[in-house]
């Protein structure tokens, strides 16, 4: 077969396991579906989570929510909650299909286990239930479309990308965080001719949901945001409108930087900031600087609000070449995560 022919449909390249169940009890934890209603217990199970694996920050509860309500999200076949003896929830995990793919399938894993518990074997039964509960979705799609089982674990805690080796994974990006201190930082920076700046709002939401699909083309493993996915991101509390910026040539968007304030994580990171969740220039406007001035405007924006820093996070392979974009505003490596992946 070459690259150029069509690829048979999943179900007739991937082998349909013969029964997907709840993992056997192990250690006194017994499994269940979620619920909505489990929110609030998978957001504290996160936070303890993020202890030992990223320490300068957690999932809200609002963003739990968003994550477990998505149409996309088949809570009663595609969640897994783990409790213990005493009820306490100690383990979970979702397996997420992806919704509208153009070019590549994918199926999300988010889960993981208290840190006072893993070394058990609940992470290989989690893992393991997840792994065939997506392939069980993969062999009954007609999907003509590569597709991608994806998981993520960071750098310092490395337990998780041995555990994703072990069952099939293989590391396929790296994801690198970084910070600029804004005190003192130089940030003046000089628009392309005909381009001018407005504050996102909800009248400019679909022109930049748009532009974000165009500009995000090209990236490894991104796929079109559906809409209901981008107004329930911006609908979280997190979202700063008046943060972020949107660049436009007459009324077409060509440029957008969206930021986001998670104040509970001020205290775990030593410092008061802002977090910058996409960045996108469309293809025609690379190369013209306008990210490096849309940026720095954000970032002056973040300075007058009295914040201390920004923080962003970056393919470590980006094809724009975002990482020296970032490098030349102040931004500095913190840390890394890495990006595991089964193709089919």
């Amino acid at each position: 077969m070459t690259e150029a022919e069509p690829l048979p449909p999943l179900r007739e390249r991937v082998p349909a396991p013969l029964e997907v169940r709840l993992p056997d009890p192990i250690d006194g934890v017994t499994w269940r579906p979620a619920t909505i209603d489990d929110a609030p217990a998978v957001t504290g199970l996160l936070e303890a989570m993020s202890r030992r694996d990223h320490p300068e920050w957690s999932e809200t509860l609002a963003e739990v929510v968003d994550e477990l309500s998505h149409s996309w999200v088949d809570l009663p076949h595609d969640s897994v909650l783990g409790h213990d003896a005493g009820g306490a929830l100690v383990a979970w995990g979702l397996v997420v299909e992806m919704p509208e793919p153009e070019s590549l399938l994918r199926i999300i894993l988010p889960g993981g286990v208290h840190p006072e518990r893993r070394g058990r074997g609940l992470g290989r039964r989690l893992l393991a239930w997840q792994r065939a509960r997506a392939e069980q979705r993969l062999s009954r799609s007609d999907s003509i479309l590569p597709a991608w089982v994806l998981s993520y674990a960071p750098d310092r805690a490395p337990e998780h990308g041995r555990l994703l080796e072990r069952s099939g994974f293989e590391p396929a990006r790296w994801f690198t965080s970084l910070v600029a201190v804004l005190e003192g930082a130089d940030l003046e920076r000089t628009l392309p001719e005909g381009v001018r700046v407005e504050p996102m709002s909800a009248e400019l939401s679909e022109r930049v949901r748009l532009a974000k699909n165009a500009s995000f083309a090209d990236h490894w493993g991104s796929q079109p945001a559906t809409v209901e996915g981008w107004t329930s991101m911006l609908a979280l509390p997190s979202a700063r409108p008046e943060l972020s910026r949107v660049a436009l040539v007459g009324d077409e968007v060509v440029g957008f930087v969206l930021a986001e304030i998670t104040e509970d994580d001020w205290e775990r990171q030593g410092f008061t900031g802002c977090y910058i969740g996409l960045v996108g220039t469309v293809r025609a406007w690379r190369g013209r600087g306008l990210a490096s001035a849309l940026l720095a405007e954000v970032m002056r924006a973040a300075r007058d609000a009295g914040l201390e820093r920004v923080v962003l996070d970056v393919d470590a392979e980006n094809p724009t070449g975002a990482l020296g974009v970032y490098t030349r505003l102040g931004f500095t490596a913190t840390s890394r995560d890495v990006s595991y992946r089964i193709a089919r």
